[in-house]
């Protein structure tokens, strides 16, 4: 069979089992551009037209094309990636694995099914990990217990609010060890999933079975453990893996939104264990950070994004999460519009996020749902003034900043429509709120003071 045959046969396969719209959107802008292989195995370079058309059939259904290919060829299959464009030749691969099967290759499709045996997310590294002075020593901390599993920390607990980027150190160890060596058993699990698994062994009687995964780990990391706490047969199980794995010299790392003693329901006997290792607190991103992770996200992702505009989306997007939302939004602006970024682009597109989430997101618990008095109040005590004079008529300069942070407040964040909130400040029109909507989403990319009074305001509103 050909190159073009196989493709061919791969693509009849894949329009059954994909959707109509993925189909012609993306496998049918794909070309087969070399196949490799051997007795055993195949080694196909699929061409895509541009980093988002590749990033989006590795998100979406890798898996799928590799699947086909197996069943067409009757081989193992691993798939590499290049870039062309239509009137184009292929470019070099992305990522590529050398000659065909050699040691090299064999080392890094080994560490790539590793890495997913173990649900490691590909871009959970700490290449990809920015690194400020809010969590320098997570990172620090995170660096030696790759290097040395087991030995420098048999526990290391990072604690920390949504988004701080605690789930990501936690990956980055296992993608460092399982580098070093891809047969080390790597284990990542959300503690939800733990809790799912144990159940269903105690359903099915297959506990002994779930016992010899879990216990026989060299590295076991656990996500957003607070979820185990009330739950004791749950926590039962989970102290004896920690005992089999630490007896055993393994790795643990644990990840919560509260530090041990806070953990509701938890156990004396697993908070003393908890509490016997590394714990640090990963605080929340600050702006610098924020614009850092953007950068280094976009360059990951194929996509320019100029610092002035990475400092809007940083002064207006706190979440670490919805920062890549963000950047999503500005894939699809390239990628459909053809679009360059730049700072109109990119407020456009955080306006746009930000209503979105609003309107009907549910993960949006960052924002606040604080009412309009207690938005004005905090606003008033930050900026030492009254609530009737920020509603007034008055344009002084000292008040005119205040106002405006106030509406930008309860338009993206306490939700209230552009009426209420010009009726609030004594009848003021709809565009009025706009215009200082706009205004404080701009400055926020610039103005340190600003910024930080913003981070005031939100700790004082209840």
């Amino acid at each position: 069979m050909n190159t073009d045959e196989l493709w061919k046969t791969v693509q009849g396969d894949l329009q059954v089992e994909l959707s109509a719209g993925k189909f012609s959107s993306f496998i049918s802008q794909t070309k087969l551009a070399k196949v490799e292989e051997n007795e055993n195995r195949v080694l196909a370079s699929l061409a895509a037209t541009s980093n988002f058309h590749r990033k989006w059939i590795v998100d979406h259904c890798e898996k799928q094309i590799k699947d086909a290919f197996e069943r067409a060829t009757r081989k193992h299959c691993e798939l590499q990636f290049i870039l062309t464009t239509p009137d184009s030749k292929p470019s070099l691969p992305l990522s590529s694995y050398g000659p065909l099967f050699s040691a090299e290759e064999d080392s890094k499709v080994s560490y790539r099914r590793s890495a997913a045996a173990a649900h490691l997310r590909p871009d959970f590294t700490f290449e990809q990990f920015a690194v400020s002075s809010t969590n320098e020593m997570a990172y620090a901390a995170a660096q030696a217990v790759s290097r040395n599993p087991g030995q420098a920390y048999h526990l290391l607990f990072l604690f920390g609010g949504v988004g701080v980027g605690k789930t990501h150190l936690m990956q980055g160890i296992g993608h460092r060890i399982l580098e070093a060596d891809p047969q080390t058993k790597v284990m990542y699990r959300s503690s939800e999933e733990f809790t799912n698994e144990i159940v269903e062994a105690i359903q099915y009687k297959t506990t002994a079975e779930f016992r010899k995964r879990y216990r026989s780990v060299k590295a076991l990391m656990l996500d957003d453990i607070q979820f185990i706490g009330g739950k004791d047969k749950v926590q039962e199980e989970f102290f004896h893996t920690f005992n089999a794995i630490h007896q055993e010299g393994g790795q643990i790392v644990l990840t919560s939104d509260k530090f041990p003693s806070e953990i509701l329901g938890l156990e004396a006997r697993l908070k003393s264990r908890f509490e016997g290792g590394l714990t640090i607190d990963i605080q929340q991103p600050s702006f610098e950070l924020r614009a850092a992770i953007v950068l280094i996200k976009a360059k990951a992702w194929g996509i320019d994004v100029p610092m002035d505009a990475a400092q809007l989306i940083a002064g207006n997007i706190e979440s670490t999460r919805f920062l890549e939302g963000v950047l999503k939004r500005l894939l699809a602006e390239t990628q459909i519009h053809g679009n360059t970024i730049t700072l109109e682009v990119a407020e456009k597109v955080v306006k746009s996020f930000k209503t979105n989430m609003l309107e009907g997101n549910n993960q949006i618990q960052a924002l606040t749902k604080a009412s309009p008095n207690s938005v004005i109040s905090a606003v008033c005590e930050v900026f030492g003034i009254k609530p009737a004079e920020i509603k007034g008529e008055r344009r002084q300069k000292d008040l005119i900043i205040p106002r405006h942070l106030a509406m930008y407040i309860l338009k993206t964040e306490a939700q209230l429509p552009l009426v209420s909130i010009g009726r609030i400040f004594g009848g003021r029109d709809h565009s009025t709120v706009i215009h200082a909507t706009d205004k404080i989403t701009a400055e926020l990319a610039s103005n340190a003071h600003l910024r930080g009074a913003l981070d005031e305001v939100r700790k004082r509103m209840v």
